[in-house]
């Protein structure tokens, strides 16, 4: 039997779709359709992996899958193709604990916007945003400006958020030497979990404004993200789809599935600039790019620690009662 949170589709900047997919058998046979009515080649790998190309680049396009006791699970790409932003994703589709499932095509999360390719300008107007919320320091957003679709642009929020006192370890590391030594990757690994901690306990009120400038634009279709789309980006994302109904376990593999887009190695160089870290070793800045569970589990248990509930917490930090889940869940879910 076909698992429908099991199914993922991705674009890679070239436009072939990608598709993978887990059965309760190995054996399950699984058909493939693309809801268009466009040239294009389908390419099974395996019995859990296909590939789609020849489809235009200009859209998003939907597949059903089904299996041979005809369950059906219609999915469009996750990930989308934009060649300047690695980590462009749509977070909807997911079921929730009730046997709903929230929408495609509202909901995204990214990276930066600064290195948009024309093509990625196109393709991100074809989703008609209405809101992007961008949790970068003022600095970032200063020093590397959002491109976007020049109509019908959306309303930026700037939403900025600096680790309150986590900055200092930043500071301390920028400062010393030895870097290599005193800051090696247990030390950032640690610090890094630390963040997602202070999204918790230090950005309540960003956090708590993201809701309302979402809710405050009838079915608002928005993005929300940051640097690299991980960190401020995954704990609202996170966030969100916890006030939606989506399970826990389903939070997490969406806020894993980043490891398989972002690749750190690519972006060190960067990043040791940026925060003038140059003396310090790749393997200790490392941390800083990936994505752990440990990082949004020291979040959720840090909610769990002061709260009765994510939905005790989302209505005393956040802003977001009975009324804005309901709200919410009207809007997001099918």
């Amino acid at each position: 039997m076909l698992i429908p949170d099991a199914v993922h589709v991705w674009r890679d900047a070239d436009g072939d779709y990608h598709l993978e997919w887990d059965t309760e058998s190995t054996d399950a046979a699984v058909m493939i359709e693309l809801l268009a009515e466009v040239p294009h080649d389908i390419d099974v790998h395996s019995q859990q992996r296909a590939r789609v190309s020849g489809l235009p680049h200009g859209r998003r396009h939907f597949f059903r899958l089904r299996d041979e006791h005809g369950n059906e699970v219609l999915a469009t790409e996750r990930k989308l193709g934009m060649e300047g932003t690695p980590n462009f994703r749509d977070f909807g589709g997911y079921r929730t604990g009730d046997g709903r499932q929230v929408k495609w095509g509202y909901l995204y999360r990214s990276g930066q916007l600064s290195a948009l390719t024309d093509r990625d300008i196109d393709l991100l107007a074809t989703l008609e945003l209405d809101l992007v919320c961008d949790f970068r320091r003022e600095e970032e957003q200063a020093s590397d400006p959002s491109r976007l679709p020049p109509e019908r642009a959306p309303k930026i929020a700037s939403l900025p958020i600096v680790p309150g006192s986590n900055s200092r370890f930043i500071e301390e590391a920028q400062q010393r030497g030895d870097g290599q030594l005193a800051f090696g990757r247990d030390a950032m690994f640690e610090f890094m979990r630390e963040i997602n901690r202070d999204f918790v306990e230090g950005q309540q009120e960003t956090y708590a404004r993201m809701f309302r400038e979402i809710l405050a634009i009838d079915e608002a279709r928005f993005l929300v993200h940051c640097a690299a789309g991980k960190d401020r980006t995954g704990f609202a994302a996170a966030m969100m789809l916890l006030a939606l109904g989506v399970p826990r376990e389903v939070v997490m593999r969406d806020y894993m599935l980043t490891s398989r887009f972002f690749l750190p190695d690519r972006e060190i160089a960067r990043l040791q600039a940026k925060y003038d870290m140059e003396h310090m070793e790749a393997a200790a800045v490392r941390p800083m790019l990936e994505v752990h569970e440990d990082y949004l589990a020291m979040a959720l248990a840090s909610i769990d620690e002061q709260y009765d509930s994510v939905e005790h917490y989302l209505q005393s930090a956040l802003g977001v009662g009975s009324p804005e889940i309901a709200e919410l869940r009207r809007r997001y879910l099918l």
